[in-house]
């Protein structure tokens, strides 16, 4: 399963401003409910569909979780209720409470493919427990309850050492080793999650933070957007995939602030801070084996984070920035 946006992904140019900035309180992004209405009316359709504008107008139950995560955060129950309606009828599953990940429209069969991803259902399952609790929705309460069991029944497993979350129903757990992506542990959602139902979640939260520990490959110690973990705690950069920090890996550090665990993205802070200092840009992917770096430099929404992280002034947006750095960074902003 591929995300095909992450290689077409055509990133904006912004710098972040020079200087080390652990000694200061990071500067979290301010949500606007301006932001929030240009948002909708950028990328969410009547129906109730999030557009990915950066990948052929496709969409993802990542997409939709994000989109009823903001409206969440903006208590816009109508948007709400819309994406909730449409992911349910279209992406969700008969045979599991999961979602397949990609809806393609125009084709015969617009969800051709049935796998799921894991982040899409964590992020919709944490967006309709906040629903329900907010507006008093036992409806949303039930579904949200639905997908986490059905997570913990078939996408957490024990192996070499670890408490695993599965990117997917299919094709991530191999003979010698099993395949993860560190940017699919949404960490407020698996926080929100471990509050209710500590036996399932906090040992996977534990693991996912040892395995994160792990993943810091070459000169800048960086994580890489996919893993094999194989033997006994041995993590790799995954077989197979160009072994880059990148359109994946820049939601690890997002995840990270929002859910206080900055420490956990100090080796990133420490790279970004280098770059700042010899003034130069920060790269949109990083090859964590041999350091190179893309020619272009992050999109907005990842100079967002960057910027959050580092403790640094919030870039000026210029308003042409796609779906996914726009998500990006709205989802920095949030109050939930």
């Amino acid at each position: 399963m591929e995300f095909e946006r992450r290689s077409v992904l055509t990133a904006l140019a912004y710098a972040l401003t020079t200087g080390c900035a652990r000694a200061k309180a990071p500067e979290r992004p301010m949500f606007d409910m301006a932001r929030w209405l240009d948002y909708k009316r950028r990328f969410l359709l009547p129906e109730g569909r999030i557009v990915d504008t950066g990948n052929k107008g496709v969409s993802h139950s990542e997409g939709q979780g994000y989109g009823m995560v903001l409206a969440v955060a903006a208590n816009d129950g109508a948007a709400f209720e819309t994406m909730a309606r449409w992911t349910r009828d279209t992406l969700l599953r008969k045979d599991v409470a999961l979602h397949s990940w990609r809806f393609v429209p125009g084709e015969a069969n617009p969800v051709a493919d049935p796998n799921n991803a894991t982040d899409g259902d964590l992020l919709i399952a944490w967006a309709l427990l906040l629903a329900g609790r907010r507006w008093g929705k036992a409806d949303y309460l039930r579904r949200s309850a639905a997908i986490r069991a059905a997570v913990e029944q078939r996408l957490i497993l024990k192996r070499h050492g670890f408490t695993l979350l599965l990117p997917g129903l299919e094709g991530f757990v191999k003979n010698d080793r099993v395949v993860v992506n560190p940017s699919y542990y949404v960490w407020p959602a698996i926080d929100a999650f471990a509050r209710l139902e500590p036996q399932i979640w906090t040992p996977l939260s534990a693991d996912g933070l040892a395995m994160l520990k792990a993943a810091r490959f070459g000169p800048a110690a960086l994580p890489a957007d996919w893993l094999d973990i194989k033997g006994e705690k041995i993590v790799e950069p995954a077989e197979g995939r160009d072994p880059l920090f990148g359109f994946e890996g820049i939601r690890i550090p997002l995840y990270c602030l929002m859910s206080g665990r900055r420490a956990q993205c100090d080796a990133i802070a420490r790279y970004w801070s280098a770059l700042g200092r010899a003034g130069k840009p920060l790269p949109a992917w990083v090859n964590v084996v041999t350091n190179e770096t893309a020619p272009y430099p992050l999109s907005y929404g990842g100079s967002v984070i960057a910027a959050w992280l580092l403790g640094q002034p919030q870039p000026a947006n210029s308003g042409d920035n796609d779906y996914y750095s726009a998500t990006l960074a709205m989802m920095g902003s949030i109050r939930i």
